[in-house]
């Protein structure tokens, strides 16, 4: 995969999303294939095929004009596609992304200007929504929070990815949302940070030097061996795949683990800051 930059669109109406994934099915079961035997034909996994066709990930058009051609529907899963109605609640940029932390089995993440979204309170979610300029309004902001809460389902995984998050500590020191918003989401962090298969670790403050200047990013490893990078700006976002990208912000990755605290040194930092309380 090439890096692309994706532009803000609005993210498609879920029922829409069931019927495009409900006429998938059908058409493939009348060309007589399975969901393996089409997933396998495309080189994209047997879980995404099924994922679209149950209406929770989204058919993106280059794919669909690619089914539409194989399974000889002329045109119709394209044209379902662009008369979906739209809801404009994740950016189709950003979306992508979702699709793939979703499936991942590994994921490490950075951040410097707030808690991942992974680790957030519904509390501290709320405040990071109610930070935007130009805001939402108030029932925009519940529906965000509501899908940012879902993204830690991937936590309770039957198999869940191994992760690990480098935080700088200024995120810590921030009280955003408020001191009984902090104090939870302090708390959050502490639990997590003992449960197996989670690394956490904090990047303290005072450091002559530092590998994530740059801002924040992830690294996803997808079922398929497949390792992906994803950044974030302003007003846009990139999911990266060309191997030397993803090879640069990995020794960026590694460079910050060996910076930031240890993870017993990163808990005792987090017990401190909820004994200062």
């Amino acid at each position: 995969m090439s890096t692309t930059t994706r532009s803000r669109r609005a993210r498609r109406n879920a029922s829409a999303m069931r019927m495009v994934g409900a006429l998938l099915a059908l058409y493939r079961e009348a060309a007589g294939h399975t969901q393996r035997s089409l997933s396998e034909i495309f080189v994209v996994s047997e879980q995404q095929i099924a994922s679209i066709e149950q209406g929770r990930r989204s058919l993106k058009p280059d794919l669909a004009e690619q089914l539409d051609e194989f399974l000889n529907t002329k045109g119709a899963l394209s044209a379902a596609l662009r008369h979906m109605p739209e809801v404009d609640l994740v950016p189709l940029w950003a979306e992508e992304y979702l699709d793939r932390e979703r499936e991942a089995i590994t994921i490490s993440v950075y951040d410097s200007l707030a808690v991942p979204g992974q680790l957030q309170t519904e509390g501290y979610a709320r405040a990071v929504f109610r930070s935007r300029v130009p805001v939402y309004d108030e029932d925009e902001i519940e529906q965000l929070v509501a899908k940012r809460l879902e993204r830690q389902e991937l936590f309770h995984r039957k198999v869940p990815p191994t992760t690990s998050f480098v935080i700088w500590e200024a995120v810590l020191r921030d009280h955003l949302g408020g001191q009984d918003v902090y104090v939870e989401q302090v708390r959050k962090l502490r639990q997590y940070a003992d449960v197996p298969g989670i690394a956490f670790q904090i990047l303290p403050l005072g450091r002559t030097s530092h590998a994530g200047l740059n801002g924040p990013f992830v690294l996803l490893e997808t079922p398929e061996h497949q390792r992906l990078a994803y950044t974030e700006s302003q007003r846009g976002s990139q999911l990266i795949g060309d191997p030397d990208e993803v090879g640069i912000l990995t020794q960026k990755y590694a460079m910050l683990r060996t910076q930031a605290l240890n993870t017993e040194d990163s808990k005792g930092l987090l017990d401190r800051l909820l004994g200062e309380q």
